[in-house]
Order: C-alpha cells, then structure tokens, then sequence
C-alpha cells in the first residue's frame, strides 16, 4: 500500500489522463464506495489538487472535454469543495486560530494523551474499521472521503474524543490535507460548521458502502452537542494585488502551489514587462502540527518541490534553487544574492503556510525588497461566494466556469 502516490506533476497528469473516461457516470455512481486502498472509483487527484502540481482548472477542464456538465456535475461540485473550504475560511480565520490553540492546549492535557487517544492512533481501539483505517492512513497518507467522515463521527461520538486532535491526526498524515478541507470537515461532523447539523456513522452505512468489509458495532447511537463562542463578523476578501512588478524579480514556491508555469503567466498580467531573473522554493510541512507532519508528508513535500523545481527551470529558462529550509532569513539571504527589488509569491490561504510569508514578507520589506502576493483567479473568483453555506456556493458553479472559460 505505501507509495501510492508519486509526488510529481507528470505522475499527476497520468492519473488524471485514466480518471477522465470515468468522470461522469461512472464517478456519480460509484464515488461513495470505499473497496479498499486499490479503489479505482475515485481520481486519486487529492494529493496533486491539492499542492498545485495540477491545477484545479486544468483538472475540470479535461473533464469537461471529455463529458457534458450534467454527467460530470458531481466531480466538477468536488473539486469545487476544496475552493469552497478555502473560501470560507479566509472569511472566518478565527476559525483556524481557535483551533490551532486548541490542538495546542489539547496536547499539554495528559488527560487527552493517554487512554483512548494514544489507543486511537495505534490503532488499538477493537472497532476494526477504526483500526484498519488508522493503518490505512499511516502506511498511504490516504483515506476514501467517506471514510473520513466515518473515522471522524467514530473518534468524535463513539471514542468521545476532542475533535481538534482527530483533525490534528488527520493533518500530519494525510497528503491531501490542507487547513480549510481538514478543519472545516471535522467541524462539520462536530455539528459545528452548520451549527447542530452532525454526522452520525452507522454499521448499516459502512457495511453497504465497504461492501460488507466492515460492519462496526457499539457505534453511537446519538450526537452529543458540541458548543463554541460566536464567531467574529465574517471578513471579506481583501482584493487581488495589483503593484507593478520591479526590474528584477524573483518567484518564491511554497507548498501550497506548485505550478511555476501556470502561475507565471497569472503574474505577468501584473506587468508583462516584468525580468524574472530567479526561482526558489522552500517547505516546512511539520508546521501542520505541534507533534510535526508524518514521515510520509516529508518525502512527498519534498519531491513534490524538487520536481516543481526542475519543471520551473525548464518552463521559465532559470535555474530554481531549493532552499535548505523555509526559515525567513534563508528566503532573505536568497533574495539579496540575486539583487532581488521584488519577490513574487503565490497566495496561501489561512493555514501555517500563510503565517509563514507573512513573516517572511515583513522580513523582505524590512530591507527594501518589495513583496507580491499573486492570487490565482480561480480563487478570486470563486472565494467571495463562500460566505455561506455550499448549497448557494454550488448555484455559482456554471457561472464560475463560465467566467474560466469552461
């Protein structure tokens, strides 16, 4: 089961070359099926959506070139999930700042790191759903959505265990996780990001949709209620940068976004006039946790920006560099051996990797090097719609892809 993904854009673009023939139907009626690590009925895109080694506009357009809308509406709505979670929680970064402290007191609490918890994630709790899922997720960084959300109504309702660590297991983990999805959906579960509304698993549903793999019993019955603080006035989307770019520029990758190509041509919209002379790339993926990312996470972080790097080499005619670590001083110490006046980074939305350039941003501007911050259009369309529920944000969707070209 391990090395289930190879963290490279090529690999990417295979995968989604085999997924595309079962997009449409295939994918509406089998995509709620979890048969097993070797499933085949859902894409296997996560991991490359969601560092941007594949875009998610290029990923729905080969769909959409291959099916009509209405057969592949229920993938399009997934992809779009993703930009939703994003969405909202730009808006409501409180959210994540809660959560974050959380996780943080949560782990100095002995009482929440012996019994049930550790028993959890060893998995050692006798339900052997739970259990193989846990082995599931360490040994592939994986899990079918559905089963994420009957891992989460398990460790939440059944094992009566703080949601933010599950999420926090969930994170260091999962190759696909990212702040908003990860946080957002265990909120969901929890019965707090549609407040009251939980998910509660039963043995009937996992045994129907595993077929017959797994048929759990002493599951709860009924959702404790989970109650939090109101949430501060929604904050809007602050609008895309627009600055004019300097005479000598540098692109700095991140995690979060991996396509120097694709983003190259999002920035020189801002000033087509505009002299790239560097590429750097830098990652810290254990800043997802107190307790760090997995072993996992690490490697394909690292491939991942490697393979980035090569690629922005060859697309853009300059030798990218990576960076020994993502502290701001290295990021600094670059930008000045190149006689940087201006460092281009792609957006990161709330999560660690956002602190991380703001940080780094004051340190630039600190000795005089201006920083742009590009946001690619897909999210500046699509991220102003995720004030509220997905159900209105899903009406938008023709007319987002409209607004793409699609």
């Amino acid at each position: 089961m391990k090395g289930m993904f190879t963290p490279t854009r090529a690999a990417g673009l295979e995968t989604l070359g085999l997924f595309v023939p079962h997009a449409g139907l295939d994918y509406t009626r089998d995509r709620n099926h979890d048969t097993g690590p070797s499933r085949e009925n859902v894409s296997g895109l996560s991991p490359y959506l969601r560092h941007r080694l594949l875009t998610e506009r290029e990923v729905v357009s080969a769909v959409l070139e291959r099916h009509r809308f209405g057969a592949c509406e229920k993938f399009v709505q997934e992809v779009f999930w993703r930009t939703y979670w994003k969405g909202w929680l730009e808006q409501n970064p409180e959210v994540w700042r809660r959560y974050r402290r959380d996780v943080a007191e949560l782990g100095l609490a002995s009482d929440t790191r012996s019994g049930g918890y550790r028993e959890a994630i060893a998995g050692h709790t006798g339900i052997d759903a739970m259990d193989a899922w846990v082995r599931e997720l360490v040994d592939t960084g994986y899990l079918h959505n559905h089963t994420r959300m009957w891992f989460a109504s398990i460790w939440i309702f059944t094992l009566g265990l703080p949601w933010q660590l599950g999420a926090d297991f969930f994170y260091q983990h999962l190759l696909d996780g990212d702040a908003a999805s990860n946080t957002l959906s265990w909120r969901w579960v929890a019965g707090l990001q549609t407040a009251g509304k939980t998910y509660l698993a039963t043995a009937s549903n996992i045994s129907r949709y595993t077929e017959g793999r797994f048929s759990p019993s002493g599951l709860a019955t009924s959702a404790r209620v989970i109650i939090e603080e109101p949430l501060p006035t929604r904050a809007p989307i602050a609008p895309a940068e627009s600055t004019p770019l300097g005479a000598r520029v540098g692109l700095l990758l991140h995690e979060e976004d991996l396509d120097a190509a694709s983003l190259r041509a999002e920035f020189s919209k801002l000033d087509s006039n505009s002299r790239l002379v560097a590429i750097a790339g830098s990652t810290d993926p254990d800043e997802r946790s107190p307790s760090g990312a997995s072993d996992a996470v690490r490697r394909f972080t690292a491939s991942a920006l490697d393979d980035a790097a090569k690629r922005a080499s060859d697309a853009l005619g300059r030798q990218a560099r990576v960076l020994p670590d993502a502290l701001p001083s290295t990021a600094l110490k670059w930008a000045k051996s190149e006689r940087l006046d201006t460092v281009v980074m792609p957006n990161a939305p709330v999560g660690p990797v956002q602190q991380r350039m703001l940080t780094l941003g004051a340190a630039l501007a600190s000795e005089g090097i201006t920083v742009t911050i590009v946001r690619r259009r897909w999210d500046t369309l699509a991220w102003p719609y995720a004030a509220r529920g997905f159900f209105p944000f899903r009406e938008r969707i023709p007319e987002l892809l409209r607004q793409q070209g699609l």
